[in-house]
């Protein structure tokens, strides 16, 4: 499905209810496969999570999680040390281009037993469950802070726990605090100093109920669209906490330099405003929110400003190689964009081509960031149902606030 966006312009004060969190509900639905008494309200309802509830309730000699990069990583270690069964996890065509080996070769360090059926560090693996006692292992520390996210899930219920020694600059940390802090609401006692992870094993939850947070990284859209409208438009979005302990989060002080105020609001309500015109150079290291990257790129495009991103080598092993996939969209559009391997640069703008199909490489975040951009022109979204990995009524919100569209 393409979705042809005619130049809309929002309507003002709407408010939408945004699912829970993909990051967090994933957490959750493997702690809750180790301690059956869990109880978890407001799970995502996105494609990924989905994949993660169908695999985790299969009994088949092959799981197939299709695009879903977070299930592949969280079920590899749940697999291969927390199960005895014997089989087969695959996915996509794209999911079969993703490394997996950093993880494979950590978890191999505790004995599991894990083969690739195809490539040589990549999906599909052929795992052969086996309940180690767990203990130290070392783990590269600048690639997906997935792999290191499901060794300390896993740790809760080996008989010694895990102690991780990242080695190198940490990627994504306030991803590993989101974990840590799940776990410390579960009951188990961890400790984060340095580079060094332990996580002690739990017998008993104490904790059983869990309600998850809607997600931040769907926030970053409407964040967007206000900043690339009139001072004085507002959106409100539920239901967001304060205290978040999604890293994403941090997209409000972000889009602050772009114009955008957040308000908390109660019934954990989100308020944002454009206050005020941005400033002419945005500039970020984006090393521990590299899925706010794309949001960021466009959205400064839009706005006409030079944009500065650093920390950004993850992008190259997501969905698709996001650096490649934003510089040809963009230049398609009528931006100028350099990268390096971990860091973007957008010169400024005079203004956008219309009429332009932007291709969005089985990534959905390459959907929803550039569809605000509907407010400057005239765009057409290929592959658009591509947004339910993460975010499955995108569509229909953006209906709600006022955008017009064509589904084609």
């Amino acid at each position: 499905m393409n979705i042809k966006l005619l130049k809309s312009k929002m309507e003002n004060d709407k408010t939408l209810v945004i699912s829970g969190s993909k990051s967090e509900s994933n957490r959750l639905l493997i702690l809750q496969e180790l301690f059956s008494s869990l109880v978890i309200d407001n799970v995502s309802d996105s494609d990924d999570v989905q994949a993660m509830q169908q695999a985790l309730a299969s009994t088949g000699d092959v799981v197939d999680i299709h695009h879903a990069g977070t299930t592949m990583r969280f079920l590899t270690a749940y697999y291969s040390l927390c199960s005895t069964r014997t089989l087969t996890l695959t996915g996509s065509s794209r999911m079969q281009e993703r490394p997996i080996g950093v993880l494979v070769e950590a978890l191999r360090q505790l004995g599991a037993d894990i083969t690739y059926d195809k490539i040589e560090g990549y999906p599909p693996l052929r795992i052969k469950g086996n309940v180690v006692t767990g203990g130290r292992v070392e783990l590269p520390a600048d690639v997906s802070s997935q792999y290191i996210t499901a060794m300390l899930l896993v740790g809760t219920k080996l008989e010694k726990g895990i102690e991780l020694h990242l080695i190198g600059n940490i990627t994504s940390r306030p991803y590993i605090e989101m974990t840590l802090a799940l776990l410390s609401q579960l009951g188990v006692e961890s400790s984060f100093k340095g580079n060094i992870i332990k996580v002690n094993p739990l017998v008993k939850a104490n904790t059983e109920q869990f309600t998850v947070e809607s997600d931040w990284s769907s926030a970053s859209y409407f964040y967007s669209f206000i900043a690339l409208s009139p001072i004085g438009t507002v959106i409100k979005l539920k239901s967001y906490k304060k205290d978040s302990l999604q890293g994403d989060s941090y997209v409000s002080e972000l889009y602050a330099t772009l114009g955008v105020e957040t308000t908390y609001l109660e019934d954990y309500t989100l308020e944002l405003k454009k206050v005020r015109d941005t400033e002419p150079v945005f500039k970020a290291d984006l090393i521990e929110t590299p899925d706010l990257a794309q949001t960021i790129a466009v959205t400064c495009f839009g706005l006409g400003i030079k944009c500065e991103m650093t920390g950004l080598h993850t992008l190259k092993i997501k969905e698709t190689d996001r650096l490649v996939a934003l510089q040809n969209e963009l230049t398609k559009l009528g931006g100028q964009v350099d990268i390096t391997k971990d860091s973007m640069f957008i010169h400024p703008s005079s203004g956008m081509r219309e009429g332009v199909s932007i291709h969005t490489y089985q990534d959905h975040r390459m959907a929803m960031a550039f569809a605000p951009l509907s407010l400057i022109g005239e765009l057409e979204i290929l592959e658009a149902e591509v947004v339910t990995k993460s975010f499955i009524n995108y569509w229909d919100c953006l209906a709600e606030i006022g955008l017009n569209m064509e589904k084609k």
